[in-house]
């Protein structure tokens, strides 16, 4: 689908951090409608509670980018970027979040959040499981094309997807070394990828426990092309450790088991996240036994929710349009 073009019906606010922008991303890919990319830059005042529809808390660069002609639909993600989509709303669009929206969550027309974020019963309320992202079927059929070596290796193939605390230097080596070990005992081949916050560390004595088991590791901010899809698309079971809403809801997306490595140190809103997915038979703790499921595309019933609502889209055989 043509990313960014002038004039589109559909407009996606894109939060710097990639995570939080492929929510709302992922939805406007499973519109199959052209949409256009507004790239947010946050300023001092983004900071604050911003209890109106406004432009406040963006750069001085960043508002110059919402112009007109408006959309008739806007999909946003994150708690800074719900006063930019109120905003937008004002001119006639229709507007699905992502996420807590903070202040203002009347004002949505859809608002699309995690059960493991308790959200309050509400009539413009769609709970999901996990969070919605880009890893669409499309994407996961390509990636195996693309990574087709990885079938040289041994099965079972499990991948394993390594994140590190939220708000800490990175994850505890011997930590990372643990989950290594365990994986690799369940393996006949890892395919490992660790992430910005793992560090360097727990990547290095991650590479140790699995240096007796074939294996692919790449780690973060390596060179060359990052076969983390390649992981996916090609894995029997999948590994993640609790600290990612993202990986994990990524993971969903195949129909491999997953798995929830208990990294320690998981606050509240993780540990539920790691309820609801094994409550719902999409996960098991690392440890237990294999198992059997399908994969989740919850992107896919966002987008299927808004054509059903009727807010201007009809799909005519293979094209989807906006009604005049």
């Amino acid at each position: 689908m043509t990313l960014d073009p002038m004039g589109a019906a559909v407009w996606v606010l894109a939060d710097p951090r990639a995570g939080t922008a492929a929510q709302a991303l992922g939805i406007a890919e499973r519109l199959g409608l052209p949409f256009r990319v507004i790239e947010l830059e946050w300023g001092k005042l983004a900071r604050l509670p911003i209890a109106w529809p406004s432009l406040a808390g963006l750069t001085a660069d960043a508002r110059r980018r919402v112009t007109g002609p408006w959309p008739r639909l806007i999909l946003s993600a994150g708690r800074r970027s719900a006063p930019v989509a109120r905003w937008l709303r004002r001119h006639g669009a229709r507007a699905v979040h992502c996420m807590r929206p903070g202040l203002g969550a009347a004002d949505f027309d859809l608002l699309v959040i995690g059960a493991h974020d308790r959200p309050r019963p509400a009539p413009n309320l769609l709970e999901i499981l996990g969070a919605c992202h880009r890893m669409s079927p499309e994407r996961l059929a390509a990636a195996r094309a693309e990574w087709a070596v990885l079938d040289a290796l041994p099965s079972p193939r499990v991948a394993l997807l390594v994140g590190g605390p939220v708000r800490a230097k990175g994850m505890r080596p011997e930590v990372a070394a643990a989950v290594g070990h365990q994986v690799a005992g369940m393996a006949g081949s890892v395919l490992a990828t660790t992430s910005r916050r793992t560090g360097t560390p727990a990547t290095e004595a991650l590479s140790a426990a699995l240096a007796e088991r074939p294996h692919r590791l790449f780690r973060w901010g390596e060179g060359g092309a990052n076969p983390y899809a390649g992981f996916l698309a090609w894995a029997d079971a999948v590994v993640v450790t609790g600290d990612s809403v993202s990986m994990l809801s990524e993971a969903l997306a195949t129909a491999a088991p997953v798995f929830v490595a208990d990294p320690g140190g998981l606050g509240p809103r993780h540990l539920r996240l790691r309820e609801s997915l094994a409550g719902a038979g999409h996960a098991r703790a690392l440890g237990e036994g294999w198992f059997t499921r399908r994969p989740l595309d919850e992107g896919a019933r966002v987008a299927a929710t808004i054509r059903a609502w009727g807010w201007g889209v009809t799909r005519m055989g293979d094209a989807t349009k906006w009604k005049a």
